[in-house]
């Protein structure tokens, strides 16, 4: 993409989560999805990854997605309706790793979202969190294998780059860029980013509306 057609696409992306952005509905099981009938965005990430605060910061609201401190909170499939009218929706799956569950729910969380992203075709793309202060661990290198063998196409983009020195970033961003290639559903561009910071937000966004463009 030239620099013209990604000014314009950064900038179509800045008028449409300015625009109505709004929660439809969680789902806990594949029968309270929603209807499929626009292109679908998924998140994933370990848990406390800032999943949540990265929608925020994407949508630009502060709490359209709730977080929380306790790792493992979100437990079903959140939807959100972006545009008006409706031109896509993003999608909060459960954390994993570190839940703090039972055994039974974690697994019951794991199938829900295995399910999901096996048989969704309006899903467009994943982007896989990865905290910048851990790098790629190996829950999140089971999640890639998961959405390579689904052939779901995935953007890996570290969270919270605002916590670490430049220095570890760049051995951190590098490493993942690395371990992306290794991955065949994998993109090559890694996506660096701070919530907090708004680091790398604008650049996300017409990453996500490019892919839904799909």
């Amino acid at each position: 993409m030239d620099d013209d057609a990604q000014a314009d696409l950064a900038e179509r992306a800045r008028k449409l989560f300015s625009g109505p952005v709004t929660f439809l509905k969680s789902a806990p099981a594949l029968k309270f999805l929603p209807d499929p009938d626009v292109p679908e965005i998924a998140f994933a990430g370990r848990s406390n990854v800032g999943k949540s605060s990265l929608l925020n910061a994407l949508v630009g609201r502060k709490a359209i997605a709730r977080t929380s401190v306790t790792p493992g909170r979100t437990q079903e499939l959140n939807f959100f309706d972006v545009g008006e009218p409706l031109r896509f929706r993003l999608v909060d799956m459960p954390g994993y790793g570190f839940a703090k569950a039972p055994p039974a729910v974690v697994e019951q969380w794991r199938r829900l979202v295995r399910d999901y992203l096996r048989g969704r075709v309006e899903l467009k793309r994943t982007l896989v969190l990865i905290d910048s202060r851990h790098g790629v661990k190996p829950v999140d290198a089971e999640m890639m294998k998961m959405l390579d063998e689904a052939a779901v196409g995935y953007r890996l983009v570290l969270t919270k780059a605002d916590k670490i020195k430049a220095s570890e970033l760049d051995a951190v961003h590098a490493a993942t860029i690395a371990e992306a290639r290794k991955h065949p559903a994998a993109f090559p561009v890694v996506h660096v980013t701070s919530s907090e910071k708004g680091l790398g937000i604008e650049e996300l966004r017409a990453a996500v509306l490019g892919d839904s463009e799909l």
